[in-house]
């Protein structure tokens, strides 16, 4: 037991580092080879930051354990909008002016729908994952092409500030991207082993295991890039974290662990954890997306938010018990 609690912090611990160090070797490479700044914040710095999750439920489905896959995918969504934008959000209001940002929250919300559709038989199928990457290739394929538009736009340039300030050599920055990605196959490995056991030694569902301990662990990456975004006044940069790491989540992490490896799930995870997931993505929508002027998350509504985590996590942990 010892051990495999040791390998779940170990795991945790090297996860974030190699995802941190990923995410810079990839954009200082994709910097240097003239992407612009707001390709680089829409792709790489959003499939960077979720990389965590892509390859522990990729791994976890590999391994027979879709449970740990659904709900790394689950929780960390909840974890993104829940526990970081509203402990954020406390930290200092989020104002939103990106207009990209506008058009992605309504599909966050279009891709959240289909999801919790795709699980109202409580199951993900090969043809149900096969839909769900078609989605990812097409967000991908809008993403490369807002990236590429000239228009000005305020996530751009809070992207621009972010990269110039972390510039490296050309050869440190493959380094970085094929070292990281290296560290984050083998943390998760690590990672998902030390889950198994402990779930195991517990009578705990591997569900329970990804809704909690790994998905706050594989969101550190955006708790961390959030708040020091926030700090530094760069608001638009707090909320497209989040919201581009769950629309990863939602197509990419659910969609390649599904293919790998169907996933069944209780009728409990879809009313208990996927409907919250929905009410927490229809919340964020509707504060904001600014429908009478500029959106903005303020304290109490980011207040709001964490206790919602808290009350939602002290649930969770109840039922283990109980």
């Amino acid at each position: 037991m010892l051990v495999a609690i040791l390998a779940v912090i170990s795991g945790l611990a090297l996860l974030v580092w190699s995802a941190d160090k990923f995410v810079d070797g990839a954009a200082s490479t994709a910097r240097y080879f003239g992407m612009p700044s707001l390709l680089i914040g829409m792709v790489i710095v959003g499939f960077g930051t979720s990389a965590p999750e892509m390859v522990v439920s990729a791994l976890a489905a590999t391994q027979g354990n879709p449970g740990i896959a659904l709900g790394n995918a689950l929780g960390s969504n909840i974890t993104n909008i829940a526990l970081i934008l509203g402990l954020t959000a406390v930290i200092s209001p989020i104002a939103v002016q990106s207009k990209i940002l506008r058009k992605e929250l309504p599909l966050l919300m279009g891709v959240t729908l289909l999801a919790i559709g795709l699980l109202w038989n409580l199951d993900i199928s090969k043809w149900d994952a096969i839909i769900l990457l078609a989605g990812f290739a097409a967000f991908m394929g809008w993403s490369i092409w807002q990236g590429m538009q000239k228009k000005p736009d305020s996530l751009a340039t809070e992207v621009e500030q972010e990269v110039s300030q972390h510039t490296m050599p050309l050869k440190t920055a493959i380094l970085w991207l094929v070292l990281g990605l290296i560290l984050l196959v083998a943390s998760s490995r690590l990672l998902v082993w030390g889950a198994v056991e402990i779930a195991q030694a517990f009578g705990v569902s591997d569900i329970i295991i990804g809704l909690t301990i790994i998905a706050v662990g594989t969101s550190l990456p955006e708790l961390a890039s959030s708040i020091i975004a926030i700090r530094k006044n760069e608001h638009d940069l707090a909320l497209g974290n989040v919201i581009g790491s769950n629309l990863f989540n939602t197509l990419a992490v659910i969609g390649i662990a599904g293919a790998i490896h169907p996933l069944t799930i209780e009728s409990e995870v879809l009313w208990r954890d996927a409907m919250f997931m929905g009410v927490l993505t229809l919340s964020l929508f509707i504060v904001s997306y600014g429908f009478k002027g500029q959106g903005r998350i303020n304290r109490v509504e980011g207040s709001i938010l964490l206790l919602s985590y808290i009350a939602y996590t002290a649930y969770l942990i109840r039922s283990v018990f109980l």
